[in-house]
């Protein structure tokens, strides 16, 4: 779901820029040492999940994996989805290094909404309640990524409307499929490793 350079406004560009050095400072200072193997591990898979890419116009549709980010990793989520973008732009040209502070907070500020909306759930609930908190993390985590990456392209100029409509629609398949990974993985951590779940800061 990146952004291709030459596409936003210097604006839009500029505040992704600073919402995401906000954020990706927050997660830094939350990220001890011991975290380190985890948020590595987390967004090397991160990155595999989002190497096979769909192009739509200035945009493409890939799975993301942003929602299950959030639920491990909290506001590490941002360094960490940062780290993937840079490395992505550097070896594949996907999205680019203008757009990074866009494409960071198009995928992180989903992860973050995921962590404060299911997290609980998934750590407490019962097995239904925690298949489908999964499923709303997957979903979740891709709709509103979706949702921000509209807005920026219909930010920058209304003659990106239809684009933005297509992103959508192109999207669709993936929210079920992306919700139905993350419920199974969500899932089986709980049932293998349920620790991995309760220590994120």
């Amino acid at each position: 779901m990146h952004i291709s350079e030459g596409i936003l406004s210097p604006s839009v560009l500029a505040v992704g820029f600073a919402v995401s050095a906000t954020g990706t400072a927050i997660g830094l200072k939350k990220m001890k040492i011991e975290k380190i193997p985890q948020v590595a591990v987390i967004s090397s898979a991160f990155f595999v999940a989002s190497l096979i890419h769909i192009p739509i116009g200035p945009a493409n549709a890939h799975l993301i994996m942003n929602g299950l980010m959030g639920i491990l990793l909290g506001w590490m989520a941002f360094p960490a989805i940062l780290v993937v973008l840079m490395l992505q732009a550097l070896v594949f040209q996907y999205g680019g290094f203008t757009v990074l502070g866009v494409n960071t907070f198009i995928m992180a500020a989903p992860a973050i909404s995921t962590y404060y909306l299911f997290r609980y759930i998934v750590i407490n609930g019962r097995q239904i309640a925690v298949a489908l908190a999964g499923f709303l993390t997957g979903t979740t985590g891709v709709g509103l990524a979706a949702l921000l990456l509209t807005i920026a392209l219909i930010s920058t100029g209304e003659e990106f409307t239809d684009v933005a409509k297509l992103v959508i629609l192109a999207h669709l398949p993936v929210f079920i499929i992306e919700g139905a990974i993350t419920s199974f993985c969500v899932l089986f951590l709980k049932r293998v490793n349920p620790e991995i779940l309760q220590k994120v800061s």
